[in-house]
């Protein structure tokens, strides 16, 4: 049975907050934030496979680090998996040897340390016994949330999103559906900025979440939120419980553990 573990899951940083980023089993990382900098280094070395949401600093900060500080001790490439799109970015403003060395070409364009592997909506990546699948989200840049599945549940994990009918169509199709981690970065009363950045609010939130299909609201299936803007994730949380109709809806936490 795979495991999700959450290293990071906030908007912001400072104390116990870290940003975006989740292990699955020890080789699997979807998105890397400040999170991945609390593993150690013999967990470290286990990743061979990061996938990314979108290419925003608080979602793919770890990638860069993490790859000079194993390169050299372990012997196998890292794989990175993100859309065209989002490849194209990282490339341009990332490992562009002025920001951080491509290290696509270290330690020779041969046997590259880094290896980009292109992703498309609706196609899935096996690993083992993981299925990984892209989603249709809508942010301000190119962007994509995941389908994992595993022997026994499914998971699916919005990344960054705003109002997007073609992810709901989606998640309404996906069978043993069990949990759904979905973003909300703001309070009601910035709107204005949820929607300018496209992020959701709860009232956004609550709107998106009707277009569940019944079925999965009769099943059992866990809702979770994330994305809180430090200082404000209590006051988002209490808004988004004032309007709930009864969903099971809790704020994700750091360390917490789904079984997949």
């Amino acid at each position: 049975m795979a495991q999700l573990k959450v290293l990071g899951c906030s908007g912001g940083i400072g104390g116990d907050y870290r940003t975006t980023s989740l292990l699955l089993d020890q080789d699997i990382l979807i998105d890397a934030g400040s999170g991945v900098g609390d593993l150690s280094m013999d967990e470290l070395l286990k990743i061979s496979h990061i996938f990314v949401t979108h290419s925003h600093l608080d979602h793919i900060a770890f990638i860069p680090l993490l790859l000079d500080t194993v390169m050299g001790i372990r012997g196998e490439p890292i794989t990175l998996y993100a859309t065209q799109e989002t490849l194209a970015i990282l490339k341009a403003h990332i490992f562009n040897w002025e920001i951080w060395p491509d290290f696509n070409q270290i330690p020779n364009n041969d046997k590259p340390f880094l290896r980009y592997q292109e992703i498309k909506l609706g196609q899935p990546v096996v690993l083992g016994e993981r299925t990984m699948t892209a989603l249709p989200v809508h942010h301000v840049v190119p962007a994509v949330g995941y389908h994992i599945k595993g022997a026994k549940h499914s998971l699916v994990y919005t990344g960054d999103t705003t109002i997007c009918d073609a992810l709901w169509h989606e998640v309404n199709n996906i069978n043993h559906l069990k949990y759904l981690i979905v973003e909300t970065a703001f309070s009601n009363s910035e709107l204005g900025l949820a929607i300018l950045s496209k992020h959701l609010c709860p009232s956004m939130l609550l709107h998106e979440l009707e277009k569940l299909n019944p079925v999965h609201l009769t099943s059992g299936l866990e809702i979770y939120i994330t994305h809180l803007k430090p200082g404000e994730d209590a006051h988002i949380m209490r808004e988004i419980t004032k309007g709930n109709p009864g969903l099971s809806i809790a704020a994700l936490n750091r360390h917490q553990v789904f079984e997949l």
